[in-house]
């Protein structure tokens, strides 16, 4: 269980300063507690929703993009209350499980937020994080993130790459039917964000249409430096694969 939040982690960004997680301000313990309550009633709410999930995207993915998120914004500017709440909810629905809504998730995280009494003007920075993470094709364009995205972006793809991220490949493709490999399909590199989702094609594939791209596209220096050792993890993985698959040791 965190601890409350610090005054100035509290303190609402009316208007938003860009360049610290926070103002000063004068926040009563009664109102760090009503914001830690949020806290712990969306921890509840992303573990209930999320708990049957078997494709990597459960609430360890989101309890860990949360914590990674939180170590991040340590140096990085943007509002941690609502750095939290977004890695906590970044895929309460998920457009790869729910028919393709990409914006499903945003409404979800609004209805819940608001009905749990956050503030307006978090509520609509947490929605705006929740609808522009995710990953959209090697070669589409990206969306404009304002700081939190940036932050809860990175942390989102550092459980993508290293250990983890190959469990979690794996796991999502064997609940989507795709093969572990074949070496008779080719990687594809694509265009537009709609021909990314729509694409059927090999586990071992999407480490080169996707993971393997993460390094280079995280927003942060903590972020770009994580995600360098997670990516040798990665290729090292993917060096010892092809060479097992030829039968060479």
């Amino acid at each position: 269980m965190r601890e409350l939040f610090s005054d100035a982690e509290l303190n609402g960004p009316k208007p938003y300063n860009p360049h610290v997680c926070g103002t000063k301000g004068t926040e009563s313990k009664s109102q760090a507690e009503s914001m830690q309550q949020i806290i712990y009633q969306t921890e509840n709410f992303v573990k209930t929703t999320l708990h049957t999930d078997s494709t990597g995207h459960d609430f360890y993915h989101a309890f860990r993009v949360r914590d990674g998120a939180l170590n991040i914004a340590k140096t990085e500017p943007g509002d941690k209350v609502v750095i939290e709440l977004a890695a906590l909810l970044h895929d309460i629905s998920d457009y790869k499980f729910n028919g393709g809504d990409e914006r499903k998730g945003g409404r979800v995280a609004r209805a819940f937020l608001t009905d749990a009494g956050l503030d307006e003007y978090r509520v609509d920075r947490v929605v705006e994080v929740v609808n522009t993470v995710s990953f959209r094709g090697a070669h589409a364009e990206s969306s404009h993130l304002v700081s939190e995205a940036k932050i809860v972006q990175d942390a989102d793809r550092l459980d993508a790459l290293g250990a983890i991220g190959i469990a979690r490949c794996f796991a999502f493709g064997g609940h989507r039917g795709h093969p572990i490999y074949d070496p008779m399909v080719p990687v594809k590199m694509h265009s537009s964000f709609e021909e990314y989702k729509n694409h059927e094609g090999t586990s071992v594939n999407h480490f080169y249409e996707k993971l393997l791209l993460l390094k280079m596209r995280m927003n942060t220096p903590t972020g770009q430096a994580m995600a360098e050792k997670r990516h040798h993890f990665m290729q090292q993985f993917l060096d010892r694969f092809h060479t097992e698959w030829k039968g060479l040791v």
